[in-house]
């Protein structure tokens, strides 16, 4: 199969073209550094021409009040192309509990998705729980040298390559018309996991619960928890921080 990767060179997308590679399809990798602007529309057809499949890894520039926009102009134009160049599997990456969350962001993905459900284009959505490789940017929006402030959020984080595995797997293979939900093998409170962060790191601060305190702090429950449908990765976040 011929499948074009939005967002090909990112943490996900670089992993995803060299997976489905390895699987025998032919990925190829598009961005704004060929070319591509999903807002405007430059270069779509052309990245979608003769394609079996389109992954859409892109995002929004920010994860404010602007982000709607963003998913909803591109995923337009997206699905527009692909109907127009007979594309037959559109897939997309979201996140799980994306609809239980109630922020900015988190509304605009939920578009993403209602938008790719609406559409022409089979489909199928991967959502995924958090990354081990974002904590160090979780953490850095409410540290000082003394302390890290952490909400007490329930998370189940997952290594990007596992995130990557289940995105080749699902462009390789038939439309899901639905959903496949993907997450690490633990289930964590966000302070906890800085806990341990900071202790791999020899870094000798301490981290403090407050529940006022990121992004993080605005969900409650289990929203960031996957069910028992979700497919459980094997890699635990100490193993991968061990062989970083």
């Amino acid at each position: 199969m011929k499948i074009a990767v939005i967002g090909g060179t990112g943490l996900i997308g670089s992993q995803v073209v060299r997976m489905l590679d390895d699987a025998g399809h032919e990925a190829v990798s598009h961005s704004p550094s060929t070319g591509l602007d999903l807002i405007s529309g430059d270069g779509l057809a052309e990245a979608l021409t003769g394609a079996d499949a389109v992954v859409n890894l892109s995002n929004s520039p920010t994860f404010d009040a602007a982000s709607p926009a963003f998913f909803q102009t591109s995923m337009d134009n997206l699905l527009a192309a692909a109907e127009k160049a007979g594309v037959g599997h559109a897939v997309i990456l979201s996140i799980v509990g994306v609809d239980e969350v109630d922020l900015d962001y988190y509304r605009a993905k939920t578009l993403q998705e209602d938008v790719l459900k609406a559409g022409p284009v089979p489909y199928s959505i991967v959502r995924s729980t958090q990354f081990f490789e974002f904590m160090d940017a979780v953490m850095s929006w409410t540290s000082d040298e003394h302390s890290v402030r952490l909400p007490a959020t329930k998370v189940q984080p997952i290594a990007s390559a596992e995130i990557a595995r289940a995105v080749a797997d699902v462009a390789g293979g038939a439309p899901l018309q639905g959903t496949r939900n993907v997450a690490g093998p633990e289930v964590f409170t966000l302070d906890e996991l800085g806990r341990i962060t900071l202790a791999a790191k020899g870094d000798e601060r301490t981290v403090v619960v407050d529940d006022t305190a990121g992004m993080f702090a605005a969900v409650k429950g289990d929203a960031l928890i996957a069910g028992d449908d979700a497919v459980i990765a094997a890699t635990t976040y100490r193993q991968w921080l061990a062989s970083r």
